[in-house]
């Protein structure tokens, strides 16, 4: 369909559409008035990771076509669990926990939303402020006749979980529920009028729209994202070393430049639409480059995702580092590092201790592989042990790619 507002023009445009609820209804609001919208984030870790990326992008392009968002941090969910996509019950966290990781995690929101007091201005809401004030008897009495186990038992978290014979606990099943009271929570404080998410919050956010119109009259919205995967099908932020994440105190800046500059050539070109504000016309052109040129075109993305998410010092070093070590065969100043002490360190557990490797099963077959490098030479010992003296360093290279600076 052709849209009339910038905003779905702008979330089409770029990728973002897989599933609208009423795609006419939305874009003729949104072309006439603002609409707050929010995303659900919950706070399991202190930073969120590059599977969360393409949502956190969704709220800025909200922002950006003159809409406000809202970021709810899940410090009331995050004690119950949500089971989309998940094998087995969440580690439960405490409340000092849960506002610990939240600190971490508003970091990333600051440098990609504008917040404030204004029309657009982004807020943050913790849902703990009105799940806390629940009576749970109270809420399964006003709440709970709008929702049936037979549909509830429909939905891909729970019906995929069952399916594998793993356990869903009583309090994860009720996930849905507390996140549907939120959606409606939201409309009564801020006007809030569409809830975005992944392809996976789909029944959640139906449950919302839902429960809000049963309730109190209310007409919602509600918009999903495709499920983001790589060129190869893999899950996107997932590598062998563990998650990409956003925040530069989980993952060094320099780590997280090499993640977006070896991207499968294939994924360039989309994501340079959902992760960068490159004009679509340079996208077009970037991402025609074959060959050697395409990577021109990754080094552009993982500038320009470098400096939205970690800042313009970071993405610069982080490019400086790439040539000093690639084209220079130094070390270069944003590098990982590794102190192996004085007594030194067996080079598979160097490895593993760097993320290069997963365990140290695979450090040893990439050792036997000829893979590790060590100031140049070829190491396939296993048993060998990385020693360095007080005043010098040595780097330690795996493949072509990953490379560290090793320290006493």
């Amino acid at each position: 369909m052709t849209y009339q507002s910038d905003l779905m023009r702008l979330l089409h445009e770029r990728g973002y559409i897989h599933q609208t609820t009423d795609a006419e209804g939305l874009d003729a609001l949104a072309a006439t008035q603002i609409v707050p919208g929010y995303i659900g984030f919950d706070a399991t870790a202190p930073s969120l990771h590059v599977g969360s990326l393409v949502q956190i992008m969704m709220l800025r392009r909200l922002q950006q076509a003159g809409h406000k968002p809202i970021v709810v941090m899940g410090g009331g969910t995050t004690k119950v669990g949500d089971p989309s996509g998940k094998d087995e019950s969440r580690r439960l966290l405490t409340d000092a926990n849960i506002a610990q990781n939240i600190a971490g995690i508003r970091k990333v929101f600051e440098r990609l939303l504008d917040f404030g007091d204004g029309p657009t201005g982004a807020v943050m809401v913790n849902n703990d402020e009105w799940l806390a004030e629940l009576g749970y008897i109270e809420l399964l009495r006003d709440v709970g006749p709008h929702f049936t186990v037979n549909r509830m038992l429909t939905f891909d978290s729970v019906r995929l979980r069952l399916e594998r014979e793993q356990p869903l606990t009583f309090l994860e099943f009720n996930y849905m529920i507390l996140q549907a009271y939120d959606f409606r929570e939201l409309a009564q404080r801020y006007n809030c009028r569409l809830q975005m998410g992944g392809s996976d919050q789909w029944g959640n956010i139906v449950n919302g729209m839902e429960l809000a119109r049963r309730m109190d009259g209310r007409e919602l919205f509600g918009l999903t994202t495709p499920l983001l995967t790589t060129a190869d099908g893999s899950k996107m932020g997932k590598t062998a070393a563990g998650a990409v994440w956003l925040n530069d105190d989980q993952l060094p800046n320099y780590d997280f430049w090499q993640f977006w500059r070896n991207v499968d050539d294939r994924d360039v070109g989309r994501f340079l639409r959902l992760f960068t504000d490159l004009p679509l016309e340079e996208v077009a052109r970037f991402e025609a480059l074959e060959g050697a040129e395409a990577n021109a075109a990754k080094t552009v993305l993982a500038n320009e995702v470098t400096r939205l998410v970690r800042g313009e010092d970071a993405a610069r070093i982080a490019e400086k580092t790439a040539a000093d070590t690639f084209a220079g065969g130094g070390t270069g100043e944003d590098l990982p590092t590794l102190s192996v002490g004085e007594d030194g360190m067996r080079i598979g557990a160097a490895l593993t201790a760097l993320g290069f490797t997963a365990s140290n099963g695979e450090a040893k077959r990439k050792l036997t592989e000829g893979a590790v490098r060590l100031d140049g030479e070829v190491v396939s010992d296993p048993g060998f042990l990385v020693m360095v003296d007080a005043d010098d360093e040595s780097r330690l290279s795996l493949g072509k790619k990953k490379h560290a600076v090793i320290r006493r």
